[in-house]
């Protein structure tokens, strides 16, 4: 499922992606993504994040759609 709003001020789309705590990521304001197994591990807080620690989980098992569109940054 792509989750996207039109942003009417700058007529952009926004994109999100939804993590494994059913918690709402802006892409935009994505630090940094660790791949693990099959779960992605990324930091959206501007003073950083530790793996584990104040990272939002994506696993493929549970959020196909998430986990996909930010996996194949990696299969490139």
């Amino acid at each position: 499922m792509e989750y996207t709003i039109d942003n009417p001020t700058t007529n952009k789309k926004i994109s999100y992606l939804k993590a494994d705590d059913n918690k709402i990521i802006n892409e935009k304001c994505i630090r940094w993504v660790k791949k693990i197994d099959q779960c992605l591990h990324v930091c959206n807080k501007s003073e950083g994040c530790e793996v584990g620690i104040g990272t939002h989980k994506i696993c493929k098992s549970n959020n196909p759609d998430s986990y996909d569109k930010l996996n194949k940054h990696f299969e490139e």
